[in-house]
């Protein structure tokens, strides 16, 4: 994983990164569910992308979804999506986000904020790779690899009875714990180059 001219990659070659960047490598190579975990900024969804980029979905679609900017009211629909008639309003049949990412990587950023009940229809994806639309007789086959998100300690969620254990379980297949800029003050530099060098015009001052 060296250096990208793109501003939002993952750079660094401290221990815990170049560790990151092993796990990531052995993670693309296999299509096991994968669940990040780290503070906001740390780069989770960046690893997710890396993953998706160097595994056998690298031509699929990569669709990230916010679980935690999702109304409780819109989960079911958004991620599992709705046939006609499902409800008042319900026009025209909608694919959910799992359904967008048929063939490719679903990334659920902060899956520790989803609602229950889309906690039990996610573990039937995981199991047996179908979805169920709101209002669809049928469930539907599907081929996608899902890679989840967190910043809290899932742990702490299973024991207060907030997050499913087998949902865990089934997410958490490999762990990737992304580390802080605290833990890792000698890529500060390298990260400010390599910003300098992405975002700033040619042949400015700033590149000298």
């Amino acid at each position: 994983l060296s250096p990208s001219p793109d501003p939002t990659a993952l750079v660094g070659d401290s221990p815990c990164i170049q560790r990151v960047y092993r796990q990531i490598a052995w993670a693309a190579h296999t299509d096991a569910a994968v669940l990040l975990h780290g503070e906001t900024g740390t780069g989770k969804e960046l690893a997710a992308r890396a993953i998706h980029a160097r595994s056998p979905r690298a031509q699929g679609p990569f669709v990230a979804v916010n679980c935690g900017a999702l109304p409780e009211t819109l989960v079911e629909s958004e991620l599992f999506g709705y046939v006609r008639g499902a409800f008042s309003g319900a026009l025209d049949d909608k694919p959910g986000r799992i359904e967008m990412a048929n063939g490719g990587t679903l990334f659920l950023d902060e899956v520790g904020d989803l609602p229950t009940a889309a906690q039990v229809k996610l573990l039937r994806v995981l199991d047996d790779q179908r979805i169920e639309p709101l209002g669809a007789v049928q469930p539907r086959l599907l081929d996608v690899r899902i890679i989840a998100a967190t910043n809290r300690d899932v742990r702490c969620d299973i024991a207060a009875g907030r997050f499913r254990p087998d949902l865990y379980y089934r997410l958490a297949v490999m762990e990737i714990h992304m580390p802080r800029l605290a833990e890792r003050p000698e890529d500060i530099l390298p990260i400010a180059r390599h910003l300098l060098a992405t975002l700033a015009p040619a042949g400015s001052p700033a590149l000298a």
